[in-house]
């Protein structure tokens, strides 16, 4: 039987498509396994010790390298590093400014 969301034996969300990036520390065969049964591409940078080391595309792992960064860039901020809004629109708000004013720089 395939999980969705609406079973209520089901312990994760289905999802399809995309991809996962990540950094060696979510290097399991485990969890690539359970990402590809999803339709999801792992991109994920294999650890060093690994015997067979899993294939990855270079090309989109490099966006996880990015991504990092413009969240760092976004944390400088201490209001969105400590979430101090109180309401999650004012929250978001808060992150579209700043994101714009990193933008614009």
């Amino acid at each position: 039987m395939r999980q969705t969301d609406t079973d209520p034996q089901s312990d994760r969300r289905t999802s399809s498509g995309g991809y996962f990036l990540a950094d060696r520390g979510f290097d399991a065969d485990w969890l690539r396994n359970d990402l590809l049964d999803r339709d999801i591409i792992p991109a994920i940078s294999p650890k060093s010790n690994r015997k067979f080391p899993a294939e990855f595309d270079k090309k989109t792992y490099n966006w996880r390298h990015l991504i990092e960064n413009y969240f760092g860039k976004l944390k400088k901020n201490r209001s969105i590093a400590i979430r101090s809004c109180k309401t999650a629109q004012s929250f978001k708000a808060f992150i579209s400014i700043a994101a714009t004013i990193i933008q614009m720089r």
